[in-house]
């Protein structure tokens, strides 16, 4: 089964973290640009409408990355990457295992897209509004 909202597709589908609720969207930018706008913590609140801020040791992620984000509501909430290789990063936040990141090579372009939890399903529009930040973002670059 897939829908779409605007321009990008939901589905669910296998991540290697198990069924996932798949948000995807087609990028003209390539997919390390794309990678470059996903792995910046400078621009996350730049395409992320839940975060207003980052406080983290280094402006590109890795494994193993802490920092903290501040959300909308005005809290600050740490995280953790736990993966970042292969056009593909997890994180954990508040200590709870959170959305994919993923990004996919075409032959014109890319896809940036976000694994959420099942349970999380709620914040599909929220990475539906992301992908076009991203998408926007990666595209100027």
């Amino acid at each position: 089964m897939s829908l779409s909202l605007g321009d990008t597709d939901v589905s669910i589908g296998e991540t290697p973290d198990g069924r996932r609720l798949l948000i995807r969207r087609r990028v003209d930018a390539s997919a390390d640009a794309v990678w470059d706008v996903l792995t910046d913590t400078e621009r996350w609140p730049d395409w992320g409408p839940s975060i207003t801020a980052v406080d983290a040791p280094t402006r590109y992620i890795a494994a193993g990355t802490t920092g903290r984000v501040k959300t909308v509501a005005g809290l600050w909430v740490p995280f953790e990457i736990t993966t970042c290789e292969n056009h593909r990063w997890t994180w954990s936040v508040a200590g709870i295992p959170a959305t994919g990141h993923v990004v996919e090579s075409r032959p014109t372009g890319s896809v940036v897209g976000f694994e959420i939890p099942l349970l999380a399903s709620g914040y599909a529009p929220v990475c539906a509004r992301a992908c076009g930040r991203i998408a926007a973002l990666a595209d100027r670059a």
